[in-house]
């Protein structure tokens, strides 16, 4: 047997003993005579580097430095989850569901473990990278803390397909938080709040090697790619198991909505009994195919939703309501408490939401008040201990003028907060507009976080957004702990900005109402920011889902002759305000004004491509026939109440070949 041979055989002996350890749960040598293996390859390795193999069993120990994680565009999209608190919610989400696709549905159930996510790409049974969820459409590359994580397969087995991506979380087990917390107790240093922020912190660690001490875990359960081999959902589970994939066995498949019931209430109950934290049972539609007919709103897929177990609740007193001000000029009330634990973290404070929210539930200051963390991620007050109450209370009057700058609060009709007009003016609102400029989902600036903003502005060096490419390296240089790389690095990252592409910029500017979804259609309909800017309402509310708030509020942002003098600066630094070329390629006005449902199996283009080959020409995707519906495309197994609810209608159906010659 040569050197290569003998690296390739130990290799292959460690993958399957670190599998049957750390996968199946099922030990076949020792400790010690897997170390003694390991050290035997270390050795061959090290003498024979042109055999160097990225997903070895000797990289699991750690040790690669990563300075900067870079950001990796996802292939498909992680989206978020519906959540539901109710059996009507899950109820009604049947009912929808049952709209939308024929025949009988199927579901899978599976724990929700509360950990971080985490994206896998393989390519050709190899672990290719790891990508962090970030804002969904792209995260940071976490590959080599990843590695180190035992559970994971750095080389798959069996019929895997030559690319795809899989979906779970990365989770610390309450076993071996406990053991981290007692070893920093014991040196002194103060033990972590929870296993769920102790395990996403780990993946941003630096030295791999430090990831590597702590005992975290990957449970998968999401299989994305282009014509993979599989059905349905729990298939897709199995099949992942087949690879390699440590997936966990607490998984149903329930015929119908009674037996996805059962499983929620067994787990609730027994939800305590397992090794890692969760907080409720994720209901997956079982069919691929049905999945595919569903479809996605704009934040999450219609064919899933969580079910959250029943927030943990605890009583404290209300020590004091304070307010503070957003970047729009919204005041939220914040109730400061008496520190209590809760779901695993100490909270101190809480929101209250607005005045209509504290006379409602009539809280006042002294109050004993029940606190909850349900699916927000603020804790919030439900309740009043009236039995408790001082003698002394007096009723809570909500404050009459901004708390920061003293400037009178208005209250528009229909509008549940109250706000600060002065939009120019006001610190906070200063501060917050250019924080939300710079956040990740928006300009993403390297080097220059929240408390960085605050200084600049609080030191004259930048009033709005666009000040900030206009900043030197002198100019920061004396700042309260800025150092020459630091500064170096900040001007770096507000010049990588100029990239950004026109929809993210779009978002950034902070026009309220204008979200990430919203952005990106007013983006792709009017294509640079002139056009955006001299849009009549009208015609703003004609673009598919923009309603007349978001209209007015456009109108609103471009109206001021501030944010046209700032528009016209971040075009002259460069600022991407109009798409690119690159993204134009292609795009027509053909099917402008026409709505498209898509429903069936399709052969010369994959279902999402035809969406997306719609979208390209101008037309609307929805996933429902109505009288609003121009065409039906119809694939092979297009489901029978669908035929028949577009023919009663008079919606033309149209074959794959039609609807590609419609748009050659």
């Amino acid at each position: 047997m040569n050197v290569e041979q003998q690296i390739n055989l130990l290799r292959e002996e460690l993958r399957k003993h670190n599998y049957n350890y750390y996968v199946l749960d099922n030990a076949t040598i020792s400790d010690y005579e897997f170390d003694i293996k390991l050290k035997q390859l270390q050795q061959l390795e090290d003498a024979y580097p042109e055999f160097y193999d990225t997903n070895s069993p000797t990289l699991r120990v750690g040790g690669e430095i990563t300075k900067n994680f870079n950001t990796v565009k996802h292939d498909f999209r992680m989206y978020s989850l519906a959540n539901s608190y109710s059996k009507e919610d899950l109820e009604d989400w049947e009912t929808r569901i049952k709209k939308l696709v024929d025949g009988d549905v199927e579901y899978t159930c599976e724990l929700k473990y509360d950990g971080a996510s985490i994206s896998l790409t393989y390519e050709n049974g190899n672990l290719l990278r790891a990508v962090t969820r970030g804002d969904g459409y792209q995260g940071d590359e976490v590959t080599t803390n990843i590695k180190t994580i035992n559970s994971i397969p750095l080389k798959l087995k069996g019929d895997y397909p030559p690319r795809f991506d899989i979906r779970g979380e990365i989770v610390l087990p309450f076993e071996g938080f406990n053991k981290m917390n007692e070893e920093r107790m014991e040196a002194g240093e103060e033990p972590y709040r929870n296993p769920r922020n102790t395990a996403s912190g780990s993946l941003k660690l630096q030295d791999s090697s430090e990831v590597a001490k702590r005992p975290l875990d990957c449970l998968l359960y999401h299989i994305v790619g282009e014509k993979l081999p599989i059905e349905t959902q729990f298939e897709s589970l199995e099949k992942a198991r087949n690879w390699g994939f440590k997936v966990p066995e607490i998984a149903k498949l329930a015929k119908n909505i009674s037996e996805v019931f059962e499983f929620i209430e067994y787990w609730d109950e027994h939800r305590h009994e397992l090794p890692y934290e969760t907080d409720g049972v994720v209901v997956k539609v079982n069919s691929l195919y049905q999945q595919e007919e569903l479809g996605y709103t704009a934040k999450a897929p219609r064919w899933a939703i969580a079910y959250k177990f029943k927030a943990e609740q605890e009583a404290t007193v209300l020590n004091e309501i304070t307010y503070q001000v957003g970047r729009t000029g919204a005041i939220t009330p914040v109730a400061n408490l008496e520190p209590v634990e809760l779901a695993g973290t100490i909270v101190k404070r809480a929101s209250l939401h607005n005045a209509d929210q504290i006379e409602k539930l009539d809280i006042r200051v002294g109050d004993t008040v029940f606190v909850e963390k349900g699916g927000e991620i603020i804790p919030k007050i439900v309740g009043v201990d009236l039995d408790k109450r001082p003698i002394n209370s007096t009723p809570t009057k909500y404050i009459t003028h901004c708390p920061e700058c003293q400037t009178e609060l208005v209250r528009q009709e229909g509008d549940a907060k109250h706000f600060c007009p002065n939009a120019d003016g006001c610190p906070p609102q200063i501060i917050g507009r250019i924080q939300h400029f710079i956040s990740r989902k928006a300009m993403d600036i390297d080097g220059l976080g929240s408390e960085t903003v605050a200084l600049l502005v609080e030191n004259n060096l930048i009033k709005n957004y666009s000040d900030l490419y206009e900043l030197t390296v002198e100019q920061i240089l004396p700042l309260e702990r800025m150092a020459e790389k630091s500064a170096e690095n900040l001007i770096a990252g507000v010049e990588a900005s100029k990239i950004i592409p026109f929809d993210r910029v779009l978002f950034a500017l902070g026009i309220r109402y204008v979200g990430e979804t919203v952005a990106r259609k007013l983006a792709k309909h009017y294509k640079n920011i002139d056009a955006l800017a001299n849009a009549s309402e009208e015609q703003l509310i004609n673009v598919d889902e923009i309603g007349d708030v978001i209209a007015k509020s456009v109108i609103e942002f471009f109206s001021s002759e501030e944010n046209r003098n700032t528009i016209q600066r971040l075009k002259s630094f460069g600022i991407k305000l109009e798409i690119s070329e690159e993204e134009l390629a292609g795009q027509t006005n053909k099917l402008e004004g026409e709505t498209f449902v898509v429903s069936g199996v399709f052969h010369k283009v994959s279902r999402n491509e035809l969406k997306q080959l719609i979208e390209k020409n101008g037309g609307k995707v929805s996933s429902s026939i109505s009288k609003k519906t121009s065409y039906v495309v119809a694939g092979d197994k297009m489901g029978p109440s669908k035929r028949a609810k577009a023919e009663g209608l008079g919606v033309p159906i149209i074959s794959e070949d039609d609807f590609l010659l419609m748009i050659s």
